[in-house]
């Protein structure tokens, strides 16, 4: 996922991206530490995704504020 795309996105689409993302985080962990990760670059992958959003959340913040 593109930042840009993040950006066209309101706040409550964000914050439901985020719980979304969130979710798929802990499945795939659940698979890591239960000895079976189909898709290990996953991890990574989700995570960079979990920051993306939540820097484009705090930029919304900021300009709103600004």
């Amino acid at each position: 996922m593109k930042a840009k795309e993040l950006r066209n996105l309101s706040k409550e689409e964000l914050i439901n991206k985020e719980a979304s993302l969130r979710q798929d985080l802990f499945k795939y962990n659940l698979q890591r530490y239960g000895g079976r990760a189909e898709k290990p670059h996953m991890f990574k992958m989700l995570r960079k995704d979990i920051a993306r959003v939540k820097t484009v959340a705090a930029e919304l913040n900021k300009k709103k504020k600004a």
